[in-house]
């Protein structure tokens, strides 16, 4: 399947304190990080940051999109995604910028489990993550649809089209301890992230 990547970096970071897409991980910015690594197993990447968000320098082949109206949540940085896609490509699997941990070879593996689905979706215990999911570009009708009704919750989405749930049990093999779905929200996980990545770069890891 031709399939591309979508990076979501519009949030407010409230919790944080900080941009989350300009901070350092390691010799490059969070959003950097994510980028490069989701770069290995899908192409093109499109970025989606908020109307005026200062980002950091990104690849020239990374396509970079904007919201439309600013505090719709995930769905409204979905639509951006999805319509900055080329024409081409079927899907893309949709992660937030916070992630630096993420694994390449989960983000394939949600690809392949997606089938004739048309949304592949991380559950734990009964709840979605849909920022680490793979959406059709057919979505896109529904999601400005719910977007014009105000109906901005994700399973909405998953509600209304063939949603395929994934469960950890099928990701052990590429990401036993789904460091893919490690959000860094506040300072505290951010420091405990790169001291990960510090102990990981001992044994080659980047």
């Amino acid at each position: 399947m031709n399939a591309a990547g979508i990076v979501l970096c519009g949030g407010r970071s409230t919790r944080m304190g900080a941009p989350k897409a300009m901070l350092p991980f390691g010799a490059e910015t969070m959003l950097q990080r994510v980028v490069r690594l989701l770069a290995m197993v899908v192409s093109p990447v499109v970025v989606v940051a908020a109307k005026d968000q200062e980002l950091p320098e990104l690849p020239p082949e990374v396509v970079v999109a904007r919201d439309e109206e600013e505090g719709r949540g995930p769905l409204e940085g979905l639509r951006a995604g999805l319509k900055a896609l080329p024409i081409g490509v079927e899907a893309a699997y949709v992660t937030s910028c916070d992630v630096p941990l993420l694994v390449p070879e989960f983000a394939r593996r949600m690809i392949d489990l997606l089938g004739d689905h048309d949304i592949a979706v991380m559950e734990i215990d009964g709840f979605t993550h849909p920022l680490s999911a793979v959406y059709r570009r057919s979505t896109l009708s529904l999601v400005e649809d719910l977007l014009a009704h105000d109906r901005l919750r994700p399973v909405f989405l998953f509600d209304a089209v063939r949603t395929r749930r994934v469960q950890p049990a099928e990701m052990t093999s590429v990401d036993a301890a789904l460091l893919t779905l490690r959000n860094l929200n506040t300072r505290d996980d951010y420091e405990r992230a790169l001291g990960e990545l510090t102990s990981r770069a001992g044994d080659g890891i980047r």
